[in-house]
């Protein structure tokens, strides 16, 4: 199939340098799919975003999934979604592995230190140029502002999005044309992989919405693992590349081994592939009927709302010292000069080590 190296090889890549989370997730897929290598237009990765958010399930890896399908069609579909997926869930299973035997989480905190500010540049620039493709007129100019404060005031975000999409069909049509909790019995795989495929065919919104679903599930529910273990998985979630979702890996490990890992994992992203699979040939015909078109593109200025929201948010906690905004400025400046974001966040991770280290030789000399 055309394209389907190249597509393995790219999500891959993304899956292991993927820090930040879902909004910086896309900004990198927005470089090197569209800035770099053309495999789609602006407008059309704008469309495939605009998809994603309306559908439960995690954004970036469905993102990665059509764009996958974009490209190498049903194969690259699944492939796309594989690749990005298979790093963070060995980084992940190896993390569970030492967090069972020596009952800690392994020091990544000097990593991310150096790598958060790089990861800010990314999204802020992702995010100026998709809104120069989305925001095309002044009213979705005025829809953008609205959007931002909304969400910076704490608006749900799906409700955002409905809204500003609703919104639109009644203005295109008015100007015309022109779930009851599973009763699961003790532990076994197979109401392992259940409880991980109805939360990710029902689950929207971010990683505060994961926890609240898995504690209701697995702490108070079930009592499969204790609430500090599920703080950890969640915190193994945030920090290790790639989607947040494998959190689900963590934990499955932790209560059922290798198996447990597989069948959670397997759990949580199945669905994500079955609506992609579903909505994808969607998109064509909503882009062609004015009204549903409009609501698209309303959607999609939404999601740029809530990215930008979201990187100033993640800013504001980051860039917190001189160092810290000195790598997200020089950052910023060498994305303007197309140098790759992976070499930018291992640059960014060895700054981070670095500085660990001249704090450590700075404490041990006082």
């Amino acid at each position: 199939m055309p394209g389907l190296g190249e597509v393995a090889t790219l999500f891959l890549k993304l899956g292991a340098i993927g820090f930040g989370g879902p909004a910086a997730h896309i900004a990198m897929m927005e470089d090197e799919v569209v800035a770099r290598r053309g495999w789609i237009t602006r407008d059309r990765f704008l469309d495939l975003l605009g998809a994603t958010n309306l559908i439960p399930g995690p954004n970036s890896t469905e993102l990665a999934i059509h764009i996958g399908h974009a490209r190498a069609g049903w194969r690259g579909l699944v492939v796309a979604g594989v690749s990005f997926i298979a790093p963070a869930v060995v980084i992940v299973t190896a993390i569970a592995w030492a967090y069972v035997r020596f009952g800690a989480l392994p020091a990544v905190g000097a990593v991310l230190h150096g790598v958060k500010p790089v990861v800010i540049a990314i999204v802020v620039q992702a995010v100026w140029r998709l809104a120069r493709a989305a925001v095309t007129t002044r009213w979705m100019l005025l829809l953008a502002i609205a959007s931002t404060a909304a969400v910076a005031a704490g608006m749900n975000e799906l409700l955002l999005l409905l809204l500003a999409g609703g919104g639109a069909w009644l203005v295109r049509s008015v100007r015309g044309s022109g779930a009851a909790p599973l009763l699961i019995a003790p532990f076994g795989l197979i109401p392992l992989f259940a409880v991980f495929a109805k939360i990710g065919a029902v689950l929207f919104g971010s990683g505060y919405v994961l926890l609240a679903f898995l504690r209701t599930d697995l702490v108070e529910r079930l009592g499969w693992i204790t609430e500090r273990q599920l703080l950890d998985a969640v915190a193994v979630g945030q920090v290790t590349p790639g989607p947040v979702f494998t959190t689900a890996t963590f934990i499955g490990y932790l209560v059922g081994g290798p198996a447990g890992a597989a069948a959670a994992t397997v759990g949580i992203f199945l669905p994500a592939f079955v609506f992609v699979a579903l909505s994808g040939p969607l998109i064509p015909r909503i882009r062609s009927s004015p009204r549903a078109g409009a609501a698209l593109d309303a959607v999609n200025v939404a999601s740029l709302a809530l990215m930008a929201v979201v990187s100033w948010q993640l800013g504001t906690s980051t860039l917190v010292d001189t160092p810290t905004i000195l790598i997200g400025i020089v950052s910023f400046l060498l994305l303007r000069f197309r140098i790759n974001s992976a070499w930018l966040i291992l640059a960014g991770a060895t700054v981070g080590l670095l500085l660990l280290r001249e704090a450590a030789g700075v404490t041990v000399m006082q």
